[in-house]
């Protein structure tokens, strides 16, 4: 009888110390099927979305950057250049990175580009299996994000993820493993090393957010503590706790709002450049934009489906949170406001999380009800869906290549003219270029500082977006946007010049004061300067 019964223990042993195994390889074979498809992913991504890494914000952050590397450049408009840095340690760790390694800001910024977005792209893969447990539904949910990484978050003026290196390149992989060490930590009937390891996630991707992207981590924070009341087992907690930090998230805005300091004309001007700001001003399809997606989640939270009870929860959180979002934008985002500083913060950034939800959740139903396991669906679907991104990412950016890799030669004119500038011209140099310049015809809104490498009169957008958010930039951007108005052209009307000489006569008296001995003029601007570099359609003079 002992023998039988130690036989049988013993044989249980084996038994249990067979299925760990079978465990673990399981979980050793998941981790290398996520590890294959998240890099063959984000090399599409990138290949659908493209890559730019001197535009847009970029071209901001890698001036701030440059500016760390090389303390002599900008030495005027230097308060530009640094404002995209004051609150981020971005710069700094990617000069640092760059220092370290030796290879070259190009090269970092590009390795640093994949490494981001296959860190959105693990991190997704993390939160799709927290939510969903078939393989074709969270394959699908992250081929959905690799295919629609460029996709615009309704009228903010966000991407999911930039075609270029930002610090929101780095919040954005954080934000979503926020949501996933929150779910860890709320699994209450998990293993307490689970709860503690998804606490410890939740915190320190929390940390590294903030030390990036300060207001992008506080929208973080903010959606996972309703995240938290969500997942709560006791009712009252689901509902009057998430009300309750809906609230208090309202009232917050209302008193920032009521607390701020009175605002110059002057800076109101600035502020009513940036229309994204205020809701009111949006066209239909960006309310689209903004409705579309709370009625999908919607939708997935409060169906009476089979859908599994994570799921649901993290649709709920999304809804509660683009909504309160769209209602502090509604009552405090306003043009005709006595303040805009909650325009300022721009509420509804928040909903990138909703967003990445919305795409995940639909991109699992996409893969556990259409395509499941036929490769040819899948391989149809990410052409479908990744070329019409492709197509709109190659509208954005007709004239310049898709992927702007380092040591390749450019086909944007400007961007030529740009680089002659960096190796021909002193580095104290000051330009003066068309007021408007980035959003000028064949453009592509390269920024000139980040590829140049040299000063310039602060221009009306993209300076402009950084005098909306810091008020004292406002008298230089004022003073430096009106003196390069109509710098090519418009002449006649705005400063009755009839001919060349005239003309660079007005140009000398609005911009000589300013310190200015350059200027970046369209190639039809008539000018008596000597340009000694001139494309098919731009032109660099000497100011005389």
């Amino acid at each position: 009888m002992e023998r039988w019964a130690l036989a049988t223990f013993v044989a249980s042993l084996e038994t249990q110390r067979e299925v760990e195994q079978r465990a673990r390889a399981k979980r050793i074979r998941e981790r290398g099927f996520g590890a294959l498809l998240i890099g063959g992913l984000t090399l599409f991504a990138v290949a659908v979305g493209g890559y730019h890494p001197f535009a847009e914000d970029g071209g901001l952050y890698v001036a701030g950057v440059k500016r760390l590397l090389d303390p002599a450049l900008y030495p005027q408009g230097t308060e530009f250049v640094l404002e995209p840095t004051r609150l981020s340690l971005f710069a700094p760790v990617v000069a640092g990175i760059v220092r370290g390694s030796h290879l070259g800001l190009p090269a970092v910024l590009l390795g640093l580009h994949l490494a981001s977005v296959a860190a959105t792209l693990w991190a997704a893969w993390m939160l799709a299996g927290r939510c969903w447990r078939g393989r074709e539904a969270r394959v699908g949910a992250v081929v959905l994000l690799a295919c629609w990484l460029s996709l615009p978050v309704a009228g903010t003026a966000l991407m999911l993820m930039d075609p270029y290196v930002t610090a929101r390149s780095f919040s954005t992989p954080c934000m979503v493993l926020a949501l996933v060490g929150m779910l860890d930590w709320t699994e209450w009937d998990a293993a307490g090393a689970t709860r503690w390891r998804g606490l410890a996630l939740w915190v320190g991707s929390l940390a590294v957010a903030v030390a990036m992207h300060p207001l992008m981590a506080a929208y973080a924070a903010g959606a996972t503590l309703v995240l938290a009341c969500v997942r709560s087992s006791r009712r009252g907690v689901r509902v009057w706790g998430t009300a309750a930090l809906c609230g208090a998230a309202v009232a917050l805005a209302g008193f920032v709002q009521a607390m701020a300091r009175p605002e110059s004309m002057e800076y109101v001007r600035v502020a009513m450049t940036r229309t994204y700001w205020f809701p009111a001003e949006w066209r239909w399809f960006e309310w689209m934009g903004l409705m579309a997606p709370l009625a999908i989640l919607a939708g997935v939270g409060w169906a009476q489906t089979r859908a599994a009870e994570v799921e649901r929860t993290v649709a709920r959180m999304a809804v509660a949170v683009g909504a309160t979002a769209w209602v502090i934008a509604v009552l405090f985002a306003r043009a005709g406001a006595p303040t805009h500083l909650v325009a300022r913060v721009q509420p509804l950034r928040a909903f990138q999380i909703v967003y990445v939800v919305m795409v995940l959740a639909l991109g699992a139903k996409f893969g556990e009800t259409l395509l499941r396991r036929s490769a040819w669906r899948w391989a149809a679907a990410m052409v479908l869906l990744g070329g019409v991104m492709l197509g709109a990412a190659r509208d954005a950016f007709p004239n310049t290549e898709h992927l702007e890799l380092p040591g390749m030669g450019s086909r944007n004119a400007w961007v030529r003219a740009f680089e002659w500038i960096r190796q021909n011209t002193p580095k104290d140099a000051l330009f003066a270029l068309d007021a408007d310049y980035i959003n000028a015809r064949h453009e592509d809104a390269q920024c000139f500082r980040a590829i140049a490498e040299r000063s310039a009169l602060p221009d009306y957008s993209k300076d402009g977006g950084e005098a909306s958010i810091a008020p004292e930039l406002t008298g230089a951007w004022q003073v430096g946007q009106a003196a390069q108005q109509g710098l090519s052209g418009k002449l006649q009307a705005r400063w009755g010049a009839t001919d060349g000489a005239e003309a660079d006569g007005t140009r000398v008296r609005a911009l000589a004061p300013l310190g200015v001995t350059w200027v970046v003029m369209r190639d039809q601007a008539v000018t008596n300067f000597e340009c000694p570099y001139a494309n098919d359609v731009v032109k660099v003079c000497r100011l005389r």
